[in-house]
């Protein structure tokens, strides 16, 4: 089944006005794959900005939101508030909020899941420590990460793309190898098949990230269970268009 690729760009805390209209020109300039969906991860402050001055072509990302619509919860931004500014994308549970901010597996998906109940769609992120590599608990730690998304998602998997970050080939220069990337990958997706079906299996994308770069994105875009790239530092300059275009 073809799955249509997906490139986001996560800034992280990245960015003022001057050098966004810097990555948004080059973008326009491109020319963009029209047959890739492009997401850009913008910082809370400058998302009505971005909303104002990228084409339609290309969708905004918040770069996290809260688990309920309102209250006193002093310096979060809900899905609601994302909602009202025109912003329908967020990514949840990125490796920085895992490891810096100590979000577990059980916070990731209250906010996964009011996230979508909200109606947005979701980037949830998932992926193992340089240790728990070495230690031989890939496989362990990403489905343990993907089971306590399952329930919560339940049967929203159109709105949801999975993204696999090893947190050791993030911002190090390590990248996975394709061949580590892919195994990963197909492993995901065969417990997919076994643990939800296999038609959200079959369908639902899967993002390699950690150091992608133009250099390897093509390598890493020929696997046939990568379907597209959350991309960090790279996505703050112009090699971002040819990681979008990977796939040409």
């Amino acid at each position: 089944m073809s799955r249509k690729f997906v490139v986001g760009g996560n800034w992280k805390m990245n960015g003022d006005k001057n050098q966004i209209n810097e990555i948004v020109n080059n973008m326009k300039k491109g020319p963009l794959d029209n047959n890739v969906e492009v997401i850009v991860g913008v910082p809370a402050i400058y998302l009505s900005y971005v909303k104002s001055i990228v084409p339609e072509n290309i969708a905004v990302a918040a770069q996290n939101c809260w688990k309920i619509p309102k209250g006193a919860v002093t310096g979060e931004i809900s899905p609601i508030m994302l909602k009202d500014i025109g912003v329908n994308w967020v990514i949840l549970g990125h490796s920085e909020r895992r490891t810096i901010f100590k979000e577990s597996d059980d916070l990731v998906a209250e906010k996964v899941a009011h996230a979508l109940d909200c109606g947005m769609k979701v980037i949830a992120c998932i992926g193992e420590t340089l240790e728990e590599r070495e230690a031989g608990k890939t496989e362990e730690v990403v489905f343990r990460q993907t089971q306590a998304l399952v329930p919560v998602i339940a049967d929203r998997w159109a709105n949801v793309v999975l993204a696999y970050e090893p947190v050791w080939a993030i911002g190090t220069g390590k990248t996975a190898t394709p061949q580590q990337a892919q195994e990963v990958h197909a492993s995901l997706r065969k417990w997919l098949a076994d643990n939800v079906s296999a038609d959200v299996a079959n369908t639902v994308r899967i993002q390699y990230g950690g150091s992608v770069t133009a250099a390897n994105a093509k390598e890493l875009a020929a696997c046939p269970d990568i379907d597209g790239f959350l991309v960090g530092g790279a996505s703050l300059k112009p090699e971002f268009v040819d990681i979008i275009n990977a796939t040409k």
